[in-house]
């Protein structure tokens, strides 16, 4: 019973991550869900890309917001906010990542990640 109270808290976050990812122009939205991998560090990986260092922290201070205003919550951990290369917004069992194109090429956590369920989110 808790783990279907878990996985609907998790996808109201995860909705509400994508809207707020969507209304800065995020770019290749996926939604991995990762809750049938056995290594899996969280149920969610949700991971876009934006166009400049502007526009990562943008989405990234953007998901921060509407999570706070919605859901009253906030990540727990943030890293990369320094240089708006990676930002990851880690939300225990959503973990954001946001990068710069070149950045998203380099690290590739979609092949990374490839046995789990992938979404590509469309505005």
């Amino acid at each position: 019973m808790v783990k279907k109270h878990l996985d609907q808290e998790a996808a109201i976050l995860v909705k509400t991550i994508n809207n707020a990812i969507l209304e800065k122009n995020g770019e290749n939205l996926l939604n991995l869900n990762l809750s049938k991998s056995d290594n899996a560090v969280a149920e969610y990986f949700i991971i876009c890309h934006g166009n400049s260092e502007t526009q990562v922290k943008a989405i990234a201070d953007n998901v921060e917001k509407m999570v706070k205003t919605n859901l009253n919550d906030k990540p727990w951990n943030k890293e990369g906010l320094n240089n708006s290369e990676w930002i990851l917004l880690d939300f225990v069992n959503v973990v954001v990542h946001i990068f710069q194109p070149e950045h998203r090429e380099f690290y590739k956590l979609e092949k990374l990640w490839a046995d789990a369920d992938t979404i590509l989110i469309d505005k």
